[in-house]
């Protein structure tokens, strides 16, 4: 895993349709935006789905009505022998390979063989106490999104990898809401506050939303982890491309989360160095209301506040009442303390 903090995931997912080729093209893309890594999902035939599974509303909207829950994901799934080239075409291009393992036999894949650094763990199987104790042995950093869930469920998937890896497991949790899009008034992005205060672990958020400002405010909570879906045309066929970021998005989006992290800082208070230059000029210090005269001992009438900054701070000027002067002084000349007797 990077450095980077925001961790940014480009989230491919089955966006390549099932096509090998495509898939590449989101690794350049993916690539040329910035992002620190880009993440598929990895399953084998009946790893996910039952014969009674049927779609929900985002898959019906954007899927033929013919084609089967089973078929379309027959349809949409990379062989490993694909995700073995994928995974080597990454280490080429220069970008961190992710899949969600969406089974055992994938979980098994992704991290003996392909070696994963991470894995990711989607919001299906929060409740999935089993398979979260299998990726806890795995003994990788998990990132771990709790859409669908309710803050017990996550205690016991946190408890279950936990189970598996121990205390020490490296966990990071995701905020996320499961619709594509995801409603603006759904996204409940102060969770990642609650997740702060109650785990004290790494938060981040799986944004679902269209545009940026759910990843920006992520962000400006204390995200460590985005991940964003992106696609190379929205118009392509499949369910997920309509709540994808472009090429050109995802580009942008990837900048404006580096620059607000940036924008951000330490949360310390004090001049900055551009502004340490201009205090000066900006900064308003006690000048001579009029013409003064050596000797002169000082009344308020004496003394007003006006830039610059060069003199006696204006939060001072009470001291100076009853001072005497050491040398002449112009009308608006700043006093500073070597113009006072001591």
């Amino acid at each position: 895993m990077s450095n980077s903090i925001p961790y940014i995931i480009a989230e491919a997912g089955v966006n390549h349709n099932g096509d090998i080729n495509l898939a590449k093209q989101l690794v350049d893309v993916a690539y040329k935006s910035g992002a620190d890594a880009v993440k598929f999902q990895t399953w084998k035939s009946g790893e996910i789905i039952g014969e009674f599974s049927f779609k929900v509303d985002y898959l019906e909207k954007h899927t033929s009505e013919k084609e089967s829950f089973y078929d379309l994901l027959e349809r949409l799934r990379l062989s490993y022998d694909e995700f073995r080239e994928l995974k080597n075409y990454c280490d080429e291009v220069g970008i961190e390979f992710l899949s969600t393992p969406d089974g055992f036999e994938s979980l098994d894949f992704l991290v003996d063989e392909l070696n994963i650094p991470i894995i990711k763990v989607g919001s299906t199987e929060l409740n999935h106490l089993s398979f979260l104790e299998a990726v806890g042995k795995k003994n990788r950093p998990v990132i771990l999104s709790t859409g669908l869930g309710t803050l017990a469920e996550v205690h016991s998937a946190v408890d279950a990898l936990r189970r598996g890896g121990g205390d020490e497991l490296a966990i990071t949790i995701l905020q996320c809401t499961s619709e594509y899009p995801a409603p603006s008034d759904e996204m409940n992005i102060y969770v990642i506050k609650t997740f702060i205060t109650i785990f004290n672990l790494p938060v981040g958020l799986s944004d679902h939303s269209t545009g940026i400002e759910a990843s920006i405010a992520a962000v400006s909570l204390g995200s460590s982890v985005v991940e964003k879906h992106f696609t190379l045309d929205k118009k392509m066929d499949g369910p997920d491309h309509a709540a994808s970021l472009t090429p050109n998005e995802l580009k942008d989006f990837v900048l404006a989360l580096r620059r607000v992290k940036t924008m951000l800082g330490d949360g310390i208070k004090t001049p900055t160095k551009s502004e340490i230059k201009n205090i000066n000029g900006i900064r308003r210090s006690v000048l001579a209301n009029t013409e003064l005269k050596s000797g002169t001992v000082l009344k308020m009438k004496d003394l007003i506040c006006k830039r610059p900054g060069t003199g006696i701070q204006p939060s001072e000027i009470q001291l100076l009442v009853g001072c005497k002067l050491k040398r002449d002084l112009k009308k608006d000349e700043p006093i500073t303390w070597e113009d006072i007797f001591s």
